[in-house]
């Protein structure tokens, strides 16, 4: 009779219900994946036997497979909730064995490192010149990201860089001393903040002075010639040992000497404490026109330390400290990984993944390296379930559930007839 068969039938059924149950139940669970129960039928035949006549014995659940197609991403506001937009999976550290996720829910813990719900330490490069603005990093190692509570450590300033034009309607002075005390011993002057080895800031005065102009005669271009002195916090910076040096613009207002642009100071010994400041002013690109004189910019490479203020993740993974002093660090790339077969990892609860002999090696790379999509900071992966349809599937399974139910019931009565017959 056909009782076996309907009972197989009727445990299918089961099994597609608890698979399309627990989909129905994580479709709000960040990262998930979506199972499909997959069966195939059963002939009990001898080795190598056929037959045309063979009825079949029932099905059998031959596997549960997750299917990792791309859920929506998520707007959340925070930084440190990451999307995968593409293939790939975060990488984890559960005490030293790597997991995978899609969830890219983090936080901080008491320690600084950032975490999952779960505790796994998120994996990331280690950065190669972390302040760069461009940074790179050794994609031959992972490590726990950990945030530092540190202040940002200051730089001294070494060079002040100005691009600055310089009246040529402004009368000669000619040779001279140039006074700060005294505006009159001067024709321009152009203030800057710079910072010594331990951040403190400190106000560093350029003067120029319009000293000759020399015009031109047949061949010979003219020239003119400014002085420049200049004074940090009131004490005048030498250079080459003396007080002044000169410049030297050519009869169509650029500057001519000194060749590389650059004027180089002699060491200043700042009264904080701090190491002393070997400086440097650039004026490349700097002119002589019209009437009046102006800075049209001007930089420099020193800043006081800094309080860490935020973070940001860009597309390729680089998560990066911001501080208050307007300096941004390079703290890590987030790691991803692939498989040759996802389907084959091993579910570990908690949205989480184990790789197996089935998934294949796991690939290591940066997002939007190869095959990897990007990250985006800010969102997370909504699950891939399609409500709709598993609610479909739901009511297409609770049928089939009813009629193997029914088959087993013909049977009854079948078999039931048979014993009736005297």
């Amino acid at each position: 009779m056909s009782f076996g068969t309907a009972l197989t039938g009727l445990n299918a059924a089961s099994e597609a219900l608890k698979v399309t149950g627990n989909n129905i139940a994580n479709s709000s669970t960040t990262g998930f994946k979506y199972s499909r129960a997959e069966f195939g039928d059963i002939y009990a035949t001898a080795y190598g036997g056929i037959s045309n006549r063979a009825i079949g014995n029932g099905v059998k659940l031959q596997a549960v497979t997750q299917q990792f197609s791309q859920g929506t991403l998520n707007n959340t506001g925070n930084n440190l909730d990451i999307a995968i937009s593409g293939k790939g999976f975060l990488t984890f550290s559960d005490n030293g064995t790597q997991v995978y996720s899609r969830a890219g829910a983090l936080e901080v813990n008491r320690d600084g490192y950032v975490v999952n719900a779960n505790g796994q330490r998120l994996q990331v490069y280690t950065p190669i010149n972390p302040a760069a603005s461009n940074p790179t990093f050794n994609l031959s190692t992972l490590s726990d990201l950990q945030l530092s509570t540190n202040a940002g450590p200051p730089q001294a300033t070494t060079q002040v860089s100005s691009l600055l034009n310089l009246s040529a309607s402004a009368p000669d002075l000619g040779a001279g001393t140039i006074n700060p005390a005294d505006p009159t011993t001067y024709t321009y002057a152009m203030p800057a903040t710079v910072y010594d080895s331990l951040g403190s800031p400190h106000t560093e005065i350029f003067y120029f002075r319009k000293n000759t102009t020399t015009p031109s005669t047949g061949t010979t271009p003219g020239s003119t010639t400014w002085d420049v002195l200049a004074q940090i916090d009131g004490t005048t910076v030498t250079s080459g040992g003396a007080n002044q040096t000169s410049i030297t613009f050519d009869a169509n207002g650029n500057l001519a000497a000194p060749a590389t642009g650059q004027i180089a100071y002699d060491p200043y010994a700042p009264t904080t404490g701090a190491a002393a400041m070997s400086l440097s002013l650039n004026l490349t690109g700097s002119t002589m026109f019209g009437n009046s004189s102006s800075v049209n910019s001007l930089t420099q490479d020193g800043y006081t330390s800094g309080r860490l203020s935020g973070l940001t993740v860009s597309n390729s993974g680089v998560i990066s400290a911001r501080y208050t002093n307007g300096r941004s660090l390079a703290l890590g790339q987030v790691a991803l990984s692939d498989f040759t077969n996802p389907q084959g990892l091993q579910p570990l609860g908690n949205t989480a993944w184990a790789q197996t002999y089935a998934s294949g090696d796991v690939r290591l790379g940066a997002p939007g390296s190869g095959s990897f999509g990007q990250v985006q900071s800010g969102s997370l992966e909504n699950s891939n379930v399609d409500l709709a349809k598993q609610l479909v599937n739901l009511i297409t399974e609770q049928r089939n559930f009813q009629a193997n139910a029914q088959v087993i019931t013909t049977s009854k009565a079948a078999t039931q007839t048979i014993l009736n017959i005297r």
